[in-house]
C-alpha cells in the first residue's frame, strides 16, 4: 500500500491477483496494493473501504520528504520492520534516512497476515516476511512508477529517461527533485496495474550483507520508546492481583486501607483480579500490598507439577486418545525388529520472560472511542476484545502498535488478557483518564501462559543393519488451541502444535506412528518460540543420535542415509558439518553433537562443541549453524536471529523449569527463574544457504536444534541420553 497526501477522496477496484485501491487526505493520495492468497473468500473479497478503521496505507510518501511504512507484522525485537522496509525500499529506491515503519492495524483486507489466509492479522509462526514478501514489494515499486510519471510530466520528458535513486528522481544533469517535491504531482498519476518488478541480479538491498538495521541506533541509546516508556498528561498506573492459583476467583476484598494511602487514586476489580491504581508505579504497588482478597479456589488448579508429570507418565505408557501420523505398521515392525531402543523425556513448563514485562495503555474519550496503546500481536483480536469491554463496535476502537522488548509469543493470546484488564480500569476510572496496566516480573512470572509441559514415551527397532524399521512416539501435553478461537483448527483429537516436529519427521522410518494424549490441566498454556518443535525436535534428535550409537554408526551419516528425498534438510546438516570440522578429532575434554529440525519451512543443523570436565561440569564453547531459509532478504538479520535463538533455547535446555506446589508458581523473578546469562553464551558461526525459493522465517527455528545438539554432546562425553530438563538439574541423576 502506498500513500502520497493529496485531495480527500477515495477510488477503488479489485483485479484478479491484486485488490488495488486509492484513497486521499488534505495533502496527497494513497493507493494501495494487497496481494490476495489462497483463503477464506471473505478475506480475500473484503474490500478495503468497507474495512471498520479509516483507511491505512502500506507505503506513505508525506510532503515533509519522508518514507513511512505501515507495517502490518508487530515488531518485538525479531527485525520485521527491517524486512519489510528493505522490502519496499530495494523497489522505491529511497534513502534509508527517510524511512519510519509504525505498526498498522484495524483494516484486515489491508493487513490480515497472508501465510495465514489473510483472514485476520497477526504476527507469529515466524511468518512476516512470507507474508509481506510480493506486496510490500509491489508498494515499493508502484510508489517509484507514480513518482517517476509525475517527473516525466511536469518536465516534459521521456519516463524511461528519468530516475530513481537514494530518494532523489532525475533527469539528465538538470533535473532533479525529492520524493516529499513530487508528492502532491503523483497524486494526480494513474496507480499502475501491472508494476514489474526489479529481477534478482539487479537487487542491491535484499541480499546485501552490508546492509544494518536500520533502527538499531535507538535500541541502543535508549531513544526507541516502548509501552512501559510511554507518558501522556493525567496517565495513571495500574498494578495487578491475580489468584494465586490458576482457575480461582475474587470472593471478596477490602481494599479500605490502600485507598487511604497517598497517591492510590482507586481499587477496581477487573476479570481478571484486582487492579491498584496509582498515581505512579510506587504509590500503586504501595496500595497493592495493602489490600486484602479472599479467593474462591473451588475450580482452581490444586495440583503441583510433581503430580501432574506423574500422571503424564502413567498416561505415556498407555494407549493414546489420538493419532497424528500413522506410516506402515510401527508395532508389528518393531515385534520383528533386531534391537528395541526405547525411553521416556519429560519437559517443564517454560516462561517467555521477555526483558519487557507485560503492559498496555487505555484510554477513553468523552465521545466513547477507545485507545489502546501496546504490543498488539493479534490486533484484530484485541480490537473486537476492547470492544467487548467498553460496551461499544471495534471500530470505536483504536491501536496504537508500539515495539516491545520481547514477546516469544506470551502476547499473541486469544482471550486478549492484557488488553482486557487495561480497557477495563479505564472503562472504570472513567472518560478522559488514561491508566497503563503495568505487569510487575513477579506478576509476568506467576501470570500464566507458559510453554506446555510434555512427556515422550518413544522406542524405536533396528535391523541387523542399524537401520531403523520403526517407531512409535506417544506424547502427552496440554493442548494451546483448546478452549481458544483456533480451537475449530484441533482435527481428529490432534492439536498440530503439540506434535509438530514429529509428525513431519523427514526421516525414511518405514513403519512409524505417532499418537497424542491431550490432557486437562487448568494451568494456561501459549505458544513459545518455535511451539511444538521446542520439544518434538529434542525428542528426536537426541534418540536419533541415540540410535546412530546403537548402530556403531556416525550420527552425521546415519541422518543423510535417511534424508534422500529431503535435500534441503541434507544440505544444512552437511554444510553443518563441514563448516565444523565434524570429521576432524577434537582435544581431550571437547565433544561435538549435531542436530536437525525443520521448522516454520525453514532448516536448520547446528553443530556443538562442549568442554566437558566431569558431573554437572561442562562449557558449551561453539555453535556452527547452517540455515536455508528461502531468499535471505537481510543476511546480517538472519544471523542475528539464529544467535538470539540459539542463546534462547540454550538457557532453556540447560537451566529454565517454572514447577507449581500444590497448585502455586514456586518462581518470581529472574533469580529463581533463570535464563541465559551472558558468561554462558558460546561463540556462535551462522552460515546462510544460497537460496532462490521464496523467503521463510528465521525468528524461531534456531531455537529447537541447540538443545538436542549439546545433549548429544553431552552423550558423547558421557554415554547418557538426558531424557529429563533442564540438562544441568538432570545431568548426574
Amino acid at each position: 500500500m502506498l500513500q502520497f497526501r493529496a485531495k480527500k477522496e477515495a477510488v477503488q477496484a479489485t483485479r484478479r491477483q491484486f485488490l488495488i485501491g486509492t484513497a486521499a487526505t488534505a495533502a496527497g493520495l494513497a493507493v494501495g496494493y494487497r496481494l490476495i492468497a489462497a483463503g477464506p473468500a471473505a478475506a480475500q473479497a473484503a474490500p478495503v473501504a468497507a474495512q471498520a478503521n479509516p483507511f491505512q496505507t502500506y507505503v506513505e510518501i508525506t510532503p515533509e520528504n519522508r518514507i513511512v511504512i505501515h507495517s502490518s507484522q508487530f515488531e518485538m525485537g525479531q527485525g520485521s520492520y527491517f524486512g519489510i522496509a528493505t522490502l519496499v525500499m530495494e523497489e522505491l529506491d529511497g534513502d534509508w534516512a527517510q524511512v519510519d515503519v509504525i505498526g498498522g492495524s484495524g483494516n484486515t483486507a489491508l493487513f490480515g497476515n497472508l501465510a495465514w489466509g489473510g483472514a485476520f492479522q497477526g504476527t507469529g509462526g515466524s511468518t512476516s516476511m512470507t507474508s509481506s514478501w510480493e506486496r510490500y514489494r509491489k508498494a515499493g515499486a508502484a510508489a517509484r512508477a507514480m513518482l517517476v510519471a509525475a517527473a516525466a510530466k511536469e518536465w516534459n520528458a521521456p519516463a524511461d529517461e528519468v530516475t530513481v535513486a537514494s530518494g532523489v528522481v532525475a533527469h539528465g544533469s538538470n533535473k532533479r527533485a525529492t520524493f516529499g517535491e513530487l508528492a502532491q504531482a503523483a497524486a494526480g498519476m494513474p496507480v499502475p496495474e501491472d508494476v514489474p518488478l526489479k529481477p534478482r541480479d539487479k537487487w542491491t538491498q535484499i541480499g546485501s550483507d552490508t546492509l544494518k538495521r536500520y533502527d538499531s541506533a535507538g535500541k541502543t541509546n535508549g531513544t526507541q520508546p516502548y509501552t512501559i516508556d510511554l507518558k501522556m498528561d493525567g496517565l495513571l498506573t495500574a498494578v495487578m492481583i491475580h489468584p494465586p492459583k490458576f482457575g480461582a476467583e475474587v470472593a471478596s476484598f477490602d481494599a479500605a486501607k490502600a485507598k487511604a494511602l497517598d497517591g492510590v487514586v482507586d481499587v477496581i476489580q477487573t476479570p481478571r483480579g484486582i487492579a491498584v491504581v496509582g498515581e505512579n508505579m510506587w504509590a500503586a504497588m504501595k496500595g497493592r500490598d495493602l489490600v486484602t482478597v479472599e479467593w474462591n479456589e473451588a475450580n482452581a488448579e490444586q495440583r503441583g507439577t510433581a503430580e501432574i508429570m506423574a500422571e503424564y507418565n502413567k498416561l505415556a505408557d498407555g494407549p493414546a486418545k489420538a493419532t497424528a501420523r500413522n506410516d506402515g505398521d510401527a508395532a508389528a515392525a518393531m515385534a520383528s525388529a533386531d534391537k528395541v531402543v526405547e525411553g521416556h523425556y519429560e519437559f517443564p513448563y517454560l516462561v517467555h520472560a521477555s526483558i519487557e514485562p507485560l503492559n498496555a495503555v487505555a484510554r477513553i474519550g468523552e465521545d466513547g472511542t477507545v485507545e489502546v496503546w501496546g504490543g498488539h500481536q493479534m490486533p484484530d483480536i484485541y480490537q473486537a476484545a476492547a470492544a467487548q469491554v467498553a460496551g461499544t463496535t471495534p471500530d470505536k476502537v483504536k491501536l496504537h502498535v508500539m515495539k516491545t522488548g520481547g514477546s516469544f509469543g506470551r502476547r499473541a493470546v486469544a482471550d486478549a488478557d492484557l488488553i482486557v484488564e487495561s480497557v477495563a480500569v479505564a472503562k472504570a476510572l472513567g472518560p478522559g483518564k488514561p491508566v497503563k496496566v503495568q505487569w510487575t516480573r513477579e506478576n509476568d512470572m506467576r501470570g500464566g501462559r507458559y510453554r506446555p509441559a510434555y512427556v515422550h514415551a518413544i522406542k524405536a527397532g533396528l535391523d541387523k543393519d542399524g537401520n531403523i524399521v520403526a517407531m512409535h512416539d506417544h506424547i502427552v501435553g496440554q493442548s494451546i488451541m483448546a478452549g481458544s478461537p483456533m480451537e475449530a483448527m484441533i482435527e481428529n483429537g490432534v492439536d498440530a502444535t503439540s506434535v509438530e516436529g514429529a509428525s513431519n519427521l523427514p526421516y525414511a522410518v518405514p513403519n512409524l506412528k505417532i499418537d497424542l494424549t491431550t490432557t486437562d490441566v487448568k494451568i494456561p498454556v501459549l505458544w513459545w518460540r518455535s511451539v511444538g518443535s521446542t520439544h518434538t525436535a529434542y525428542v528426536m534428535e537426541t534418540f536419533v543420535d541415540e540410535l546412530a550409537a546403537a548402530s556403531n554408526r556416525d550420527p552425521v551419516e546415519f541422518r543423510l542415509s535417511m534424508l534422500e528425498k529431503h535435500p534441503r534438510h541434507a544440505a544444512v546438516l552437511r554444510l553443518a558439518a563441514e563448516k565444523a570440522d565434524w570429521e576432524k578429532p577434537l582435544p581431550e575434554g571437547r565433544f561435538r553433537g549435531v542436530a536437525l529440525h525443520e521448522s516454520f519451512h525453514t532448516y536448520v543443523a547446528e553443530v556443538v562443541e562442549i568442554t566437558f570436565k566431569g558431573g554437572t561440569d561442562f562449557t558449551v564453547d561453539r555453535v556452527v549453524c547452517a540455515v536455508d531459509c528461502g531468499t535471505a532478504i537481510n543476511p546480517d538479520q538472519i544471523r542475528a536471529q539464529m544467535e538470539g535463538g540459539i542463546g534462547f533455547g540454550l538457557g532453556a535446555i540447560l537451566q529454565e523449569e517454572l514447577t507449581l506446589t500444590g497448585g502455586v508458581v514456586d518462581q518470581e523473578n529472574y533469580d529463581t527463574y533463570t535464563p541465559l546469562r551472558i558468561d554462558q553464551m558460546p561463540k556462535v558461526e551462522v552460515h546462510i544457504v544460497p537460496s532462490d525459493e521464496p523467503p521463510t522465517g528465521v525468528g524461531e527455528p534456531g531455537v529447537p536444534p541447540i538443545g538436542p545438539a549439546v545433549a548429544n554432546a553431552l552423550r558423547a562425553a558421557t554415554g547418557k541420553t538426558i531424557r529429563k530438563l533442564p540438562i544441568v538439574k538432570n545431568l548426574s541423576a
